[in-house]
């Protein structure tokens, strides 16, 4: 198969047929014929576009076509241009037109700032409605040359135009890679990532989540990312790999492979290039960064940096563990209950630190599940006591005994009084969790309503009492506070605590407002498939792990079994005791006694070989290493690198998300709505509209679909241009507007 040869013609030209190329920049516009440059005119001479490009008709060079595809201009345009240039020579296009004298209306104030509306790509019924001018107006100034409409002779403004030239460019190199020389150049080494370029574009799908990219920069999606990450060469560098993934998270796109389903061109688009890496270099590109734990330093990383960021968000952290379910090959991990489906399912079981309002902080994989109170010991613990900032001083501690650092908060999981009474005493960690065993109930005038201030900022009631309690037994006992709630239906919920400096209210708050980490389950799941597999690769675990042993859990599966057994049987031989029948000589009396006599064989059985298990058990070890286990019982581990990062980039969309719904809602917009509302515009065209005069990057939106969005939307990109945040690798000042959208004038009485 012969070598294709690479077309040599300047980065970012583009084709207008195989042999005619156009190169443009801010000034110039250059047409080349092969390689050798044979024209060239200012970027906005009409006149010299429309008599060059008429040459080239004329002369046979070009198709009237290949003009009208290349530079979105009409037919009737080109004809008209081609029959002025076969009519009078090229004179005919410089004749002036006489008879007619300058207007009134266009001063040169208005007509600079008419021209500067065109530039940013306004059309003419938008620009004559913001300047208050009629329209035959506005069009004998573009007809008499005082106004020039960029736009109509500007390449690959239009989706239609783009799309003509992203599959004329597949001939070359790929669709839509219409930067040759960058790549050559990537290529070989000589570059080092293409450089942000954007181009005036309109209706870009999906253009809408470039409105998320302040609130991704704010929540750290480029923070650490260079000296944390693995090292990426080539024409993509690690910001557009990030990036990307993140506008791939925010338009609900779950997988890489579903990136497929994208025009990689318009997709580009959003990053300032000619398209979005294709899905192999993307795996690939994702792969380097996750390199050498390079994913799992960069989510500490986040973590820590979210924790300092807002320090009074880490005063209650909400633990809780999530089931991963695999359905995969590869291997046969263990079966864990997933309360959700009701089922024990192969998985792997990730342990989730939340904020009070359900934010994420970081995750804790299990492959080999110990339980959350030996994750909490072991990897959670330990790494709060180090991250979580604004901890009291040891001094500030031994004056206040009541004093914690900070309060855990889960489910009935994790109730234990050893563990409360651990954290207290070892680390002065405050825990808070339901009561398993809360008692009778108290009596209902005891209880007093409160107005509660849920995190979340809203204020309900609640009727709460409280009392100090004894919980656990033996050397286990632990005093706690216990506060019980009493709903209208008359059912009282416990809950336990060790948290002392802080109200009851307090303490029922954050509790009952656990639902927001299971609200972020559900969503992250649904939203963004955080239990998709993406990389399928598999890993021996190290001989020094420890597992529970597989006999010992047979024993105790075996003793859990003849308890209950045995616990069914002396219920029923204590009622038949206490509860005789009456002594006769009928065949009922002799059969109950038989039961009986046989009931009481069960037993004493069922006790002899519960007191063997309970020996065995005591001999064999719970724990062992992993060399240790038989080959049978071993499995293999699932890799974890491009599903650590892809859950890093999750966690800044979320926490990007729930910062944008913090900017709109209010009295008529509640949180859901506005998540809907946000989802909806992620996905909206939009219009990319450049302006280097004043380095500004306009994102035009398209309008939604109703007034009231319109104007929740408006108040969002008012706030977002008051960040007044640049576009990463560019000094372009990010600016949004909604398309074909005024406010109304209250003061006026406009509604």
């Amino acid at each position: 198969m012969p070598q294709q040869i690479l077309p040599l013609i300047p980065s970012g030209a583009t084709q207008i047929n195989g042999l005619v190329s156009v190169w443009r920049d801010d000034a110039n516009w250059t047409y080349f014929y092969a390689a050798h440059p044979i024209y060239s005119h200012k970027r906005n001479d009409r006149r010299m576009f429309r008599l060059f490009t008429s040459q080239l008709i004329d002369s046979g060079a070009c198709r009237q076509v290949d003009i009208q595809t290349t530079f979105g201009v009409s037919k009737s345009s080109v004809i008209r241009s081609l029959n002025k240039l076969r009519k009078g020579g090229s004179e005919a296009f410089f004749v002036q037109r006489r008879g007619r004298r300058g207007g009134k209306v266009f001063t040169s104030e208005v007509l600079e700032r008419a021209q500067g509306l065109l530039d940013q790509g306004y059309t003419r019924n938008e620009a004559v409605e913001e300047l208050g001018i009629k329209y035959d107006t506005f069009r004998k100034a573009i007809n008499d040359g005082r106004l020039i409409e960029s736009r109509s002779t500007e390449p690959s403004i239009t989706k239609s135009s783009r799309n003509v030239v992203d599959v004329a460019a597949a001939e070359a190199m790929g669709i839509a890679c219409t930067r040759v020389g960058d790549r050559v150049l990537a290529s070989l080494g000589k570059l080092v990532g293409a450089a942000v370029r954007f181009d005036r574009c309109l209706d870009v799908p999906k253009a809408g989540v470039l409105c998320a990219l302040p609130a991704l920069l704010a929540n750290g999606l480029l923070n650490g990312a260079k000296q944390m990450l693995g090292q990426v060469r080539g024409y993509y560098t690690t910001f557009h790999v990030l990036l990307l993934l993140a506008f791939m998270a925010l338009c609900r796109i779950k997988t890489t492979e579903k990136l497929r389903k994208q025009a990689p061109g318009e997709f580009g688009k959003l990053l300032g290039l000619d398209r979005a890496p294709e899905v192999r270099c993307l795996r690939q590109k994702m792969d380097e960064l996750s390199a050498d734990q390079g994913s799992e330093r960069w989510a500490a990383h986040l973590s820590k940096y979210w924790m300092e960021k807002e320090p009074e968000s880490v005063g209650a952290l909400y633990v809780d563990g999530h089931v991963r379910v695999y359905h995969g090959g590869l291997t046969e991990l263990p079966r864990r209950y997933v309360s959700r489906e009701r089922l024990c399912l192969r998985g792997i079981t990730d342990y989730w630190v939340n904020d009070s309002i359900g934010r994420p902080f970081f995750v804790i994989e299990k492959q080999i599940d110990p339980g959350m109170l030996a994750t909490l010991r072991k990897d959670i613990v330990p790494r709060l006591l180090e991250e979580v900032p604004s901890q009291p001083t040891e001094q500030q501690l031994n004056e206040n005994p009541c004093l914690c650092r900070f309060v855990l908060v889960f489910d009935r999981e994790g109730y234990s009084p050893a563990f409360f009474q651990e954290m207290w005493s070892n680390h002065r960690i405050g825990c808070q969790t339901y009561h398993k065993h809360p008692g009778e109930p108290w009596p209902e005038q005891w209880f007093r309503e409160h107005e509660v201030t849920m995190p979340g900022g809203e204020v309900v009631k609640m009727r709460l009492c409280e009392m100090g309690c004894l919980v656990g037994s033996g050397k286990d006992a632990t005093w706690m506070r216990q506060v019980r709630k009493l709903t209208d239906s008359g059912h009282q919920t416990s809950i336990i605590s060790t948290a002392f400096d802080l109200p009851h209210t307090q303490l029922a708050a954050r509790m009952f407002s656990r639902w927001c980490q299971e609200n972020f389950f559900n969503y992250m799941m649904q939203h963004f498939d955080i239990d998709v597999l993406l990389d399928y690769g598999v890993a021996e675990f190290p001989d020094t792990e420890k597992v529970v042993n597989p006999a010992w859990r047979r024993f105790d599966r075996s003793r859990n079994s003849l308890q209950n057994k045995l616990r069914y049987r002396r219920a029923r031989f204590a009622e038949m005791t206490m509860h005789p029948e009456p002594e006769d000589k009928h065949k009922k009396y002799h059969k109950w006694l038989k039961n009986k006599a046989d009931l009481l064989e069960e037993i004493e059985n069922f006790e002899y070989q519960l007191k063997e298990l309970k020996a065995k058990l005591k001999q064999t070890n719970k724990h062992i290493q992993w060399g240790e286990l038989d080959e049978k019982d071993k499995f293999l581990r699932l890799l974890p690198g491009r599903k650590r990062l892809m859950d890093t980039i999750r966690m800044i969309a979320y926490r990007a998300e729930t910062a944008m719904v913090g900017l709109i809602t209010g009295p008529t917009v509640d949180s859901s709505d506005a998540r809907c509302l946000l989802q909806d515009l992620f996905v909206t065209e939009a219009d990319i509209l450049p302006s280097p005069e004043t380095d500004q990057l306009n994102v035009r939106v398209h309008s939604a679909s109703r007034p009231a969005a319109n104007r929740v939307l408006a108040r969002l990109f008012e706030n977002l241009n008051n960040a007044k945040v640049k576009y990463p690798g560019t000094e372009m000042r990010l600016t949004f507007e909604l398309g074909g959208y005024t406010a109304p004038n209250y003061a006026e009485g406009v509604g």
